[in-house]
């Protein structure tokens, strides 16, 4: 059924949700604690996971439990500093920083024309975001690079756990969310409580969770099963471009020209970018995030599980951020 679909229309799911679970978060943010939407996310995507994949079977086995730990700690941080730096700064600008770690991270490790051209692309395409942004929410750009920082880890360590070979993606992303809910809860779980009491931010935080960490993470396994790594790859280029549109349309948050030509400076230098090891054909991602982002949810963002190239942000891991 699923080999119907193109697999060009799951990457779409993916990379809209990739940001709209984000985006309902600002909005949710009026009604509930920042970090308490943070929780909200975590706990909806990790009770998913746990009715669908019995994430404690993976964390039982013993093989890459240390892995599968530390990636759900870096989850958990993740989420909550790309939480609080979407609070502060538009979501286009966040979405953008979350890249620049993995475009330097290949430049560096590689130092191949393309990638130097990419980082070199990349880096004043984030000064340009970032700088507007310095005088008023320093904050903000701190958090968004903290973010960013956690994104490449998460990046990482999501590539080991796939390297493992008895654990497949979403099971070793069920399992890491899992962790990611304990580890956030004595974080973040005090300011979620005023949702317990409240149906709509107890329901809209569900749906954050689910739209963010559970929605394109699943749409990126279905895509990277049937897409040639280099088209994922150029395709994942795009994703600040989509963080700006949805900024636009569910936040108003409306880019100055300085900061439409650094996103895209920095689309173009994603898509220029290359990884060391050509052969790897499952590296880290979100939603997101990302997680999320993705992801390598990026993301997602960023939460995010791991992608063929370059992960999102849930991301979200996150993205995913």
């Amino acid at each position: 059924m699923t080999d119907r679909v193109p697999p060009h229309a799951y990457f779409l799911v993916s990379a809209v949700f990739h940001y709209l679970g984000p985006a309902f978060a600002v909005l949710l943010f009026a009604r509930v604690d920042v970090l308490g939407v943070a929780w909200l996310r975590i706990a909806a995507a990790a009770a998913v996971f746990v009715l669908w994949r019995r994430p404690w079977r993976t964390l039982a086995q013993g093989e890459g439990r240390g892995l599968l730990l530390g990636w759900g700690a870096v989850l958990a941080v993740m989420n909550c500093s790309f939480y609080l730096a979407i609070d502060r700064l538009p979501l286009a600008t966040v979405a953008a920083i979350e890249f620049l770690p993995v475009v330097a991270l290949a430049a560096f490790g590689a130092r191949t024309p393309r990638n130097v051209a990419a980082l070199l692309l990349a880096v004043p395409g984030v000064y340009l975001l970032t700088g507007v942004q310095l005088e008023g929410e320093a904050l903000g750009v701190a958090l968004a690079f903290v973010n960013a920082g956690l994104f490449a880890l998460y990046i990482v360590l999501a590539h080991r756990v796939s390297q493992l070979g008895t654990i497949s993606g979403i099971d070793g992303l069920a399992a890491s969310m899992l962790v990611a809910l304990v580890v956030v809860t004595p974080m973040a779980g005090w300011a979620a409580l005023p949702a317990i009491v409240d149906p709509i931010a107890l329901l809209a935080g569900i749906g954050v969770g689910i739209s963010s960490s559970v929605i394109p993470y699943i749409s990126d396994q279905l895509a990277m099963r049937r897409l040639a790594r280099a088209t994922y790859a150029l395709m994942v280029s795009l994703l600040p471009a989509t963080a700006t549109v949805i900024g636009v349309i569910v936040l108003a948050q409306v880019p100055s020209w300085n900061e439409l030509l650094g996103v895209a400076l920095v689309i173009v230098g994603v898509a220029v970018h290359r990884e060391r090891d050509p052969e790897v054909g499952s590296a880290a991602a979100c939603s997101s995030t990302e997680s999320e982002h993705s992801s390598p949810v990026g993301p997602q963002g960023s939460a995010r599980p791991p992608r063929a190239s370059l992960p999102l942000v849930e991301r979200e891991s996150p993205s995913p951020t």
